[in-house]
């Protein structure tokens, strides 16, 4: 058979009986988790993985997946219009996302965002059809080097492409690296800034990092501004769907924004939120006003979110091809297939044909029934913003504090994100970015071990951090976006010195 008639073959299988009844209701659970504060994917699929244990292989593993891409589309509803991510991948989506919303246009953010998404993973499971074996061969290349030198150029990159100044934004990439720091080494087993207290041996949570420097600073602000009088009912302005000047901007952002996620998403480790970073990135040097990102451009919240669910796509060629999770969802799904008795690997496909393409052909179908099942609701969920502040704070406060309890069940969490609304809260008064701060605690642990493993393969010699080109260029881009966003405010600095020197001394003495 060939490539097609496998395709074809799985969606016939998505559609038939129950399989069809567990393709539904995966992605219709996975868009409510993906809407709480702090429950993406991965926490989303372990939670229901009890449930799949009674059904068969094909139709379990349909309905986890179901999940995974149900959750991807509704991170971003809480993020647009709540300023508080439903996961990391959606923290890049808020930057536009939510002040378009509050300047009305939170309906237009929640469609680009749903056919952002549909185009997006449409784009990645085309790319996982037809290019699985060519391109995991080519993920074969990255090892500790080479991942190391790519989560630090997507930290520098969030730290100097963000509003406000790029030094700002590497104090936040700092203050975060310093948080990962914190539980038990993995190498010596010492446990590390954790005061005593075994709560931390584990790390800090990032679920109550996530709803602490979002969900409950953002609560804090808002009751800041009641107070004073500022703050009400966000108005809603315009058509809920995009205008033509949206469309037009937007017209290559979701392309763009897929071959990045989907390329990204094939390297284990680096996940959705790496690619909605990169997306951003590019988005933001493509654009013609670059001025407006983090101010509510439509390209800020259509590029990342098809990167977000292209890179559903590219995740799945290593778990399926190798046997290799791309991702923590994936990791928990390559799980999921051990319990089913199966063995991802390249005989996969020889061995399981009607499981692997039965997944494919869902995912497919998911995609579909998402973007039906989003649009139509749009209208109720902008809905939200027209309650006046108090409620709508009480809400948020609700969300949080129980997606900040309910992962472990640990009071001490609660603590954690308390701390953490506080911290968030003073650096939003000292206009430096909370969104790379997260990204480094979330990344920063995989950044640690994938440099001492680099360097322990070069005898703890430098140059084993750029033994091939690839992580060669991700770092000497790194280096080059901190000399740029550091020299620019220099640079801008002497420029206002010199007409002042001229004025005070006198022309032709400078």
């Amino acid at each position: 058979m060939s490539t097609i008639e496998f395709l074809a073959s799985g969606i016939a299988t998505a559609l038939t009986g129950w399989n069809f009844a567990y393709v539904v209701i995966g992605a219709f659970v996975g868009t409510w988790i993906g809407m709480l504060p702090g429950l993406g994917p991965s926490t989303g699929i372990a939670l229901l993985l009890p449930l799949t244990y009674g059904l068969d292989p094909t139709g379990g593993m349909i309905m986890l997946c179901g999940i995974y891409f149900g959750s991807m589309y509704g991170g971003s509803i809480s993020s647009i219009l709540l300023n508080t991510p439903g996961d990391v991948s959606s923290v890049i989506t808020m930057l536009d996302g939510n002040p378009m919303a509050k300047r009305g246009r939170g309906g237009a953010a929640l469609f680009c965002s749903a056919i952002a998404s549909f185009v997006g993973g449409t784009i990645g499971l085309i790319a996982l059809t037809f290019l699985a074996e060519p391109i995991a061969r080519f993920a074969l290349r990255f090892g500790p080097a080479e991942y190391f030198a790519l989560m630090l150029f997507a930290l520098v990159a969030t730290a100097t492409i963000l509003k406000g100044e790029a030094v700002k934004g590497l104090i936040a990439i700092m203050l975060g690296l310093m948080v990962a720091t914190v539980g038990i080494d993995l190498q010596s087993g010492a446990p590390r800034f954790t005061m005593g207290s075994p709560n931390l041996f584990d790390g800090v949570s990032l679920v109550a990092v996530i709803v602490g420097l979002f969900g409950i600073a953002e609560v804090f602000t808002n009751t800041g501004e009641l107070m004073a009088r500022r703050w009400g009912k966000v108005q809603i302005a315009g058509r809920l769907w995009m205008d033509k000047n949206e469309w037009w901007r937007c017209r290559f952002s979701f392309f763009r924004g897929s071959v990045i996620g989907f390329l990204v998403g094939i390297v284990p480790g680096a996940g959705g939120a790496v690619a909605t970073l990169l997306s951003y990135a590019a988005e933001k040097r493509a654009s013609k006003h670059p001025e407006e990102f983090g101010k509510g451009a439509i390209e800020g919240v259509a590029g990342p979110e098809a990167a977000n669910n292209a890179s559903v796509g590219g995740a799945l060629i290593p778990l399926f091809t190798l046997g290799l999770p791309g991702s923590s969802a994936t990791a928990i799904l390559l799980g999921a297939l051990m319990v089913f008795g199966i063995q991802p690997g390249p005989q996969l496909f020889v061995e399981n044909p009607d499981l692997v393409w039965g997944i494919i052909g869902s995912l497919y179908v998911a995609n579909v029934i998402l973007v039906i099942l989003n649009i139509p609701f749009i209208g109720i969920f902008v809905k939200m913003l027209k309650m006046p502040g108090a409620p709508l704070n009480a809400i948020i406060l609700m969300l949080t504090l129980t997606g900040a309890y309910s992962l472990n069940n640990n009071i001490f969490d609660v603590q954690i994100a308390l701390a953490f609304g506080m911290l968030g809260y003073l650096l939003r008064k000292a206009s430096i970015p909370s969104a790379p701060l997260l990204l480094a605690v979330a990344l920063g642990g995989t950044l640690e071990q994938s440099v001492r493993q680099a360097l322990s393969l070069s005898g703890g010699n430098i140059s084993g951090l750029a033994p091939s080109l690839i992580a060669a260029a991700f770092l000497g881009l790194s280096i080059l976006l901190v000399l740029l966003g550091t020299l620019k405010p220099v640079i801008g600095l002497a420029h206002r010195i010199k007409p002042s020197l001229r004025t005070s001394i006198g022309p032709g003495k400078v």
